[in-house]
């Protein structure tokens, strides 16, 4: 599977923090469509490396948690300095 598209929360349309996307769209079966980044995170708790980001180099989507623990999903590390999910298309 793979996620394509991000949706932002109000007001934080150009914010580059993981922690301000709402929902990503998630191309593949068994998931298709909109997903919040809460309900994303315990899929991959469960089926680690099952969703990766639709940019080369495709890194995994894993789950995280902030500071304030709330629940979001990030791109695995690979060398690059910001997060591939962020460079997704926003909507």
């Amino acid at each position: 599977m793979r996620a394509t598209k991000l949706k932002m929360k109000p007001g934080c349309g150009s914010s580059n923090n993981l922690v301000e996307i709402d929902q990503i769209y998630v191309t593949g079966l068994p998931l298709y469509g909109w997903y919040s980044k809460g309900s994303l995170h315990d899929y991959l708790k469960s089926n680690p490396g099952t969703i990766q980001v639709n940019i080369y180099p495709y890194p995994e989507c894993v789950p995280a948690v902030s500071s304030n623990f709330e629940k979001y999903v990030k791109s695995a590390s690979d060398g690059t300095t910001k997060d591939n999910l962020l460079s997704l298309p926003r909507e």
